[in-house]
């Protein structure tokens, strides 16, 4: 049974944390051959298995020492079909992947989940097509019918929502929204965008979210914004506007590159993690709702924890240090 899908615990005023960027991490740090980027073809194997499950392990005892909520992400940003059968897999196989990725975090919660650091799991969608590219565009009901499958999958393997990260079009998050909608899951859209602020098609942020809101009836439990540097947003976010009650969630890069530098680059940019808490820290004061704080491209443990550190409650922070005699 899914433990907290009708009472999601991030909903809340308290601190929550995701872990960083997972394909990067792999590729990157741990030297692994991820082909497309799908972190999900690990778990074909028991050392591939293994290693997500130390990935996961490294962000949820940092949330559980901090005594800080935590979100689950599952390792199928790039388990669709599409990407799925440039690897070989047959929709049943891909089906039993994405079963297999809520079931280890099943187990990461079992392990670390605390009172002080509840642990929902969360099922991750990605786009149809390239990341940053919003080539190929589907329809919303073309959309609706793509995502529904994997959704459907998540919902029965005890998810307790769903989230589509690194959005670039607003059809493609509509449809997904009213999948989720339709098989009775709550469901999160995270939007990326240029080093504008705007989404890759030229939309602002606030006109994609506020046209999802419109079309779905606020169906969205809340918004994020995933894979850009909070240089390239915040001077989009203006305090008191209503619609930024919307967001909850910041995944941002390490780097302050664009997308099309990213994709050329062949060494990681992991910026600075010191940094990169000092910004969440600012754009938290001035935006209390971004309870749901973590990495995306570059970043890797050192980030989050630097996050977490910089966006803990002055209060707390105090209360749990160590008393000084």
């Amino acid at each position: 049974m899914a433990r907290y899908r009708n009472n999601l615990p991030q909903r809340s005023s308290n601190l929550f944390l995701t872990d960083g960027g997972l394909e990067t991490t792999l590729i990157f740090l741990e030297g692994l051959d991820l082909p497309e980027f799908a972190a999900f073809d690990l778990l074909k194997h028991d050392a591939g298995y293994r290693s997500l499950q130390k990935y996961f392990r490294t962000y949820a005892s940092i949330a559980k020492e901090n005594q800080v909520g935590f979100i689950l992400e599952s390792a199928t940003w790039r388990a669709n079909p599409d990407w799925a059968t440039k690897l070989g897999y047959s929709s049943t196989a891909l089906a039993e992947m994405n079963r297999k990725a809520i079931a280890l975090l099943h187990d990461i919660r079992q392990e670390y989940e605390t009172e002080r650091s509840p642990m929902p799991i969360s099922g991750c969608i990605g786009p149809r097509g390239d990341g940053y590219i919003p080539a190929n565009a589907m329809t919303v009901d073309e959309a609706a019918a793509y995502h529904r499958p994997q959704i459907e999958v998540f919902r029965d393997a005890d998810a307790d929502l769903v989230t589509a990260i690194t959005m670039n079009y607003v059809e493609e998050a509509i449809g997904i929204t009213l999948a989720a909608q339709a098989v009775g899951m709550p469901v999160v859209i995270s939007f990326t965008v240029e080093t504008d602020g705007k989404l890759p098609t030229g939309q602002s942020l606030q006109e994609a979210i506020d046209r999802v809101d419109a079309v779905t009836n606020n169906a969205p439990v809340y918004y994020g914004i995933n894979c850009a540097h909070p240089n390239h947003f915040a001077g989009v976010l203006k305090a008191g506007e209503p619609w930024l009650e919307r967001i909850r969630a910041i995944r941002a890069n390490a780097s302050t590159k664009s997308h099309a530098e990213l994709n050329e680059s062949e060494t990681l940019d992991d910026g600075n993690p010191a940094e990169l808490g000092s910004q969440y820290r600012q754009l938290r004061d001035k935006f209390p709702q971004f309870n749901i704080l973590g990495g995306c491209c570059g970043t890797d443990d050192r980030h989050v924890a630097a996050i977490c550190k910089a966006c803990l409650p002055v209060l707390w922070t105090y209360l749990s240090s160590p008393l000084p005699f």
